[in-house]
């Protein structure tokens, strides 16, 4: 019997309701997992982000951001973190000490996001300027008490199944102190290139070892290796057609606050401004996925401030207002807090204060909200 009161007919509402809730309900099943690429600027604080505004030729890809939070970096050990507590307690999302990869304060081995993802059916990806072997990259696939055990690291390499993986580190795999070459145990799963950023190959695992240990910096002559390498690794997982983890780690933002050198620093900000413009792109023609950008520390106590020249007549300093100069209170990490940037789907998440680690836990929801469960 149809229920009609001043023309309303119930039933046909009732019914109506009833479709369009099973459609949505169906959708929601359907829905693809969400891509996570996660980028890490390695010494990264809001000051070095402040120098791409100031030494670039064009306005950085940071405008584009809508969503922007910081994140505090202290390790379980020390208020001052170094990468390796830093990178695990994103990977993992528990701090530790000091040191350590991917195991907890009581050198425990703890999964990384990685590895669970993994379990997902992800493809999974890193990129660094370093050795893969090295502290942030490590943290995401190994499980050792100390970061300078390299050869330790290479051989949790070997367990680790990621798919794509690019940046330096060849002698920790062939130039070993046990007189092992991993390289021969690799080659029966992966694509090695030690010379060049060459195309990947679809259907197979690759892996680029182009350094015995880091890559040069921009100021020695990199090149565009980063943001290459990036698009090569998205180009990859694209032709696969299965949903992926890419981790890209701009390094030696890092290493020019380490050496108090403003040219450094500043260049290699400007090349991973240049790669996460690679990766809106992407992002753009691929709403299904999630982009983080943050850091492990920030190093340097760098600073964006006045710059001045002795006036040729006077000989007094004066000031410049058209310029700005890169300053820094020493070279060593700091304990500021860091800038963390998303965009794409659940970037809602990350606005906000909180610890490193929470970042992990807000990359977990956004996952879950995609139909994929972390364990």
């Amino acid at each position: 019997m149809n229920y009609c009161y001043k023309n309303v007919n119930f039933r046909a509402i009732a019914t109506f309701s009833l479709l369009l809730f099973t459609a949505l309900l169906s959708a929601q099943k359907k829905q693809k997992p969400l891509n996570v690429i996660f980028m890490i600027g390695d010494g990264m604080g809001v000051s070095q982000v402040t120098s791409a505004f100031y030494f670039g030729n064009s306005e950085p890809n940071f405008t584009q951001f809508k969503i922007v939070g910081l994140s505090e970096t202290s390790s379980t050990s020390n208020l001052i973190t170094d990468s390796a507590a830093g990178a695990t307690a994103l990977s993992t999302g528990k701090k530790t000490y000091k040191r350590a990869i991917g195991v907890d304060k009581d050198s425990i081995a703890i999964p990384t996001i990685l590895e669970q993802l993994q379990k997902n059916d992800y493809q999974t990806g890193l990129v660094s300027l370093t050795s893969i072997t090295h502290a942030t990259p490590a943290s995401y696939y190994a499980h050792v008490k100390d970061r300078d055990l390299h050869e330790d690291i290479a051989l949790e390499f070997l367990k680790s199944d990621v798919d794509f993986a690019a940046g330096g580190g060849l002698k920790f795999f062939n130039k070993r102190k046990d007189g092992k070459n991993l390289l021969s145990e690799l080659n029966k799963k992966y694509r090695i290139d030690t010379v060049s950023l060459s195309k990947p190959i679809s259907g197979k695992k690759n892996l680029y070892l182009l350094a015995q240990d880091e890559l040069p910096n921009k100021v020695q002559g990199r090149g565009d290796f980063l943001p290459e390498a990036t698009q090569a690794a998205l180009d990859y997982f694209a032709r696969n057609n299965k949903p992926f983890f890419l981790m890209v780690e701009g390094s030696f933002i890092d290493w020019g606050g380490h050496a108090k050198d403003p040219q450094i620093m500043t260049k290699e900000v400007l090349d991973f401004d240049k790669t996460i413009g690679v990766v809106i792109n992407y992002i753009k023609k691929n709403p299904n996925t999630l982009l983080v950008v943050t850091a492990d520390h920030e190093t340097g106590g760098a600073s964006i401030g006045k710059y001045s020249e002795k006036d040729a007549v006077t000989g007094k300093e004066k000031e410049i207002g058209n310029k700005v100069q890169v300053n820094f209170i020493d070279n060593q990490h700091t304990a500021a807090l860091v800038p963390v940037f998303a965009m794409g789907k659940g970037q809602e998440l990350f606005s906000g204060v909180y610890p490193n680690n929470t970042i992990y836990h807000k990359l977990v929801e956004a996952l879950k909200k995609s139909g994929i469960k972390i364990k």
